[in-house]
């Protein structure tokens, strides 16, 4: 059995519009980072938010591991999936230190652990040094990098990537684009990277689907 499983997943906003998404099907194994690949407002950020819980599909089904998230009986509220989400802007707080970005989503665990895991992804992404910066002290590099490693504190099943490298320049996003590869791999966390630029998918992903509108 796949590690994470789209079955048959219907979406459209509103009557009249027809479906944006139509008997989608997507199956991946633990560890794999699959992107998706497609022009604007083929369904591909719709996707995302699906997965997330913060859209509800008009039918199918949608399974981590043995647990159903989404079908026709139930639906699992977005801050109970185990889903972590880079968006293209990265989201940061900007009244809030490095640290304190990272240890947002872990308030939950006990001191002792949260600082615990602090250290750990200030390591994994090479920003022990940064803790007390504000995101706007950073660079678009170093903000892509606590953008990952936010995401990745709280341990989530599945990591959901929304364009991340669309704010960045050329040189920049050839350099980010190789770390990510590495830090993915090091995390070994089953991710989708939605893009419109193939060679986001291709540096990074281990396979690719293309959607079209």
């Amino acid at each position: 059995m796949s590690f994470f499983q789209l079955e048959n997943v219907t979406f459209g906003y509103g009557t009249g519009s027809g479906p944006v998404l139509r008997n989608f099907s997507l199956r991946m194994e633990q560890g794999e980072i699959v992107g998706i690949l497609g022009s604007s407002g083929c369904g591909k950020s719709t996707l995302l938010r699906l997965i997330a819980g913060l859209e509800a599909p008009a039918g199918g089904r949608i399974r981590i591991g043995e647990r159903v998230l989404v079908d026709e009986r139930q639906f699992v509220e977005p801050e109970h999936r185990g889903v972590g989400m880079i968006f293209q802007d990265y989201a940061l707080f900007p009244h809030l230190t490095v640290e304190q970005n990272i240890l947002f989503g872990l308030h939950r665990l006990p001191k002792k652990e949260r600082e615990v895991r602090l250290r750990e992804m200030l390591a994994l992404v090479q920003m022990e040094g940064f803790g007390k910066r504000y995101p706007h002290e950073l660079s678009g590099g170093q903000q892509q990098r606590v953008a990952f490693a936010r995401a990745l504190a709280p341990r989530p099943a599945i990591l959901l990537m929304d364009e991340p490298f669309s704010n960045l320049d050329a040189d920049l996003k050839q350099k980010i684009r190789e770390e990510l590869k590495t830090l993915l791999r090091a995390a070994h966390i089953t991710t989708i990277l939605v893009t419109h630029d193939r060679e986001d998918a291709e540096t990074i992903c281990d396979r690719i689907i293309r959607m079209a509108r």
